[in-house]
């Protein structure tokens, strides 16, 4: 079995890791947009009950609306985490995508250099079989030419 042969499972393992790695990533991406959409969901209801005004209101009523809304930024701060939490998988995931693109590339190059090699050694082997037979037919015609039986 040839060089660039013995590589195909290797490469073939590679691409599937690959693969597996960069799925893995578009479902980490697509938590992270979830939770992005959340967050500015958040932020903006946060941001229109603050906002909003009210009519005459008791004490209770003003205490009830302090507390509404430090739950909500409360909400908002550990929504924040999240969304940087989700990011750094994100980004990690996107790292591990790189590494396994690389092996995979690395793994390619190889190949390629190996089939290289493989197609020089061929080409000399038929160029020394075509001369060989270029040398056999000019010592038969030479041979012929000197009344040689052949």
């Amino acid at each position: 079995m040839s060089p660039s042969r013995r590589l195909d499972p290797l490469l073939r393992h590679a691409q599937d890791r690959e693969d597996e790695v960069a799925k893995a990533l578009a479902e980490r991406q697509k938590t992270l947009d979830m939770h992005q959409s959340r967050l500015a969901e958040l932020r903006q209801y946060a941001d229109d009950y603050a906002n909003a005004q009210l009519s005459a209101t008791s004490a209770a009523q003003l205490m009830n609306r302090r507390a509404f809304l430090d739950r909500l930024d409360n909400a908002v701060q550990t929504q924040s985490r999240t969304v940087d939490s989700n990011r750094e998988h994100v980004d990690a995931e996107r790292a591990r995508l790189l590494l396994a693109s690389r092996d995979k590339q690395v793994l390619e190059q190889l190949a390629a250099s190996y089939r290289a090699q493989e197609k020089q050694v061929a080409e000399r082997r038929d160029q020394r079989e075509m001369d060989d037979l270029g040398a056999r037919r000019v010592r038969l015609a030479k041979a012929t030419d000197d009344g040689e039986p052949a």
